[in-house]
């Protein structure tokens, strides 16, 4: 089962189709709603006209894609940061994988291994590659060896923790539920 957010139809059906796309909404998920993140691809996408490749946006002039990025309404809170962000990526994709997305969770010996691949990445701290490593393998059949134990927490497979986790409106509400718990806990932590 593929992931379901409630965004446009098209926008989930790009992050069924593209790697990039996925793995850019990924990359946007922070500061933002999930929605406004993994929607962002496909708005991407149709600023450009087309889907684009590692490769394009590697070699897009910075500037212009900040202006891509920033035009409203902004495909992040952080145009700038973010444009510079997805380019560094699809150039670490470009140099190691051919610009295809995909082979950075092809040919695997481990979980360990394609955690280690995801964080390498900029903007895929431990907690974030850790949730993409989840996302691959709850919705994308992608399970090398090892996958949930190095998803860790969010590998569970009855948790509502994350992305990952959301299939439908009530998923969608637990996942929702469980950050909203999680962020006052830590908030009553610190004070």
């Amino acid at each position: 089962m593929m992931l379901a957010l409630p965004i446009e139809p098209e926008a989930n059906r790009l992050l069924e189709r593209s790697p990039l796309a996925l793995l850019t909404g990924m990359l946007l998920d922070q500061q933002v709603t999930m929605e406004k993140a993994f929607a962002s691809p496909y708005v991407l996408a149709q600023r450009l006209g087309h889907d684009p490749d590692a490769r394009e946006l590697a070699g897009y002039d910075p500037e212009a894609l900040v202006e891509v990025f920033a035009r409203p309404p902004a495909l992040h809170r952080f145009p700038r940061a973010m444009a510079g962000r997805v380019q560094q990526m699809c150039q670490i994709l470009v140099d190691r994988y051919d610009g295809d997305a995909a082979r950075l969770w092809a040919d695997l010996p481990d979980g360990r291994e394609l955690l280690r691949r995801i964080g390498d990445l900029p903007g895929f701290g431990t907690q974030k590659a850790q949730i993409f490593v989840a996302l691959l393998g709850k919705r994308y059949d992608v399970r090398p060896d090892g996958w949930r134990e190095a998803a860790g927490g969010y590998g569970d497979p009855d948790a509502y923790r994350s992305v990952a986790d959301i299939t439908d409106a009530e998923s969608l509400r637990r996942v929702r539920e469980y950050k909203q718990q999680a962020k006052a806990a830590a908030k009553a932590g610190k004070g």
